[in-house]
């Protein structure tokens, strides 16, 4: 009526080899709660596989969550006790204050905004001049002014030439050097910064080639010496 074999009785374990498969059974499930369980539940790996496996770290996490958890549901239960205790505490009514005669006849302050003064207006800083000279040329005739500067040094110039256009030539001399800034003609005035090439004097020569006298107006100011006239 039924088609399953009955197994032999020597087809059946032993006594024997049931222990022997329980106990190998037993000591698995140790190592696994050893090596596994125990890391990844509890943070606990008393043979470093659950770190090296990556499982303690989990098992921390886990910890640290409950933890949290706990004192969260504690810090709960301390503020329920403590508005228990406390009781519904009874709300007083406003009361509303009659306003006094005084406080009804009293004018109301009138408030007026300041008005805004006007911001004061910058005023041009004109630049601080250490030397000023003039002088007078007749037709044809020259003149030079040198500063003594060092080398790297900047000084600041300004001059003009009243009652006609000037020749100038800007140069330089000095420890056994000479150099040609700028030369110009006809010009009737000019401004700026004048830098040392070199340790040494550097400056100006100008020349008169109008038909009429000519007032020349020079000022100087910045990191020089002295302004001294050489012609």
């Amino acid at each position: 009526m039924y088609n399953t074999d009955i197994p032999n009785r020597e087809e059946l374990p032993s006594t024997a080899k049931l222990i022997r498969s329980t106990i190998v059974a037993a000591i698995v499930a140790l190592i696994l709660l050893v090596t596994v369980v125990m890391p990844a539940e509890y943070a606990l790996d008393p043979t470093g596989a659950g770190r090296l496996l990556g499982l303690t770290e989990m098992g921390e996490i886990k910890e640290q969550l409950a933890e949290e958890a706990a004192a969260d549901a504690e810090a709960e239960m301390v503020a329920v006790q403590s508005s228990s205790a406390q009781g519904p505490q009874e709300v007083a009514e406003p009361v509303m204050a009659e306003p006094s005669d005084e406080s009804v006849s009293a004018p109301e302050a009138e408030i007026t905004a300041a008005k805004p003064e006007p911001a004061a207006e910058p005023v041009a800083v004109e630049p601080q001049w250490q030397d000023e000279v003039r002088v007078v040329l007749t037709p044809g005739e020259g003149t030079e002014f040198k500063l003594t500067m060092e080398e790297g040094a900047v000084a600041r110039y300004s001059w003009a030439s009243e009652g006609g256009p000037i020749n100038y030539d800007t140069h330089g001399n000095g420890s056994g050097q000479s150099i040609s800034y700028e030369k110009g003609r006809g010009v009737p005035e000019d401004e700026g910064e004048l830098e040392a090439a070199f340790t040494g004097d550097h400056g100006w020569f100008f020349r008169n080639r109008n038909d009429n006298n000519i007032t020349l107006v020079l000022r100087t100011g910045g990191d020089y010496g002295q302004l001294k006239k050489v012609l």
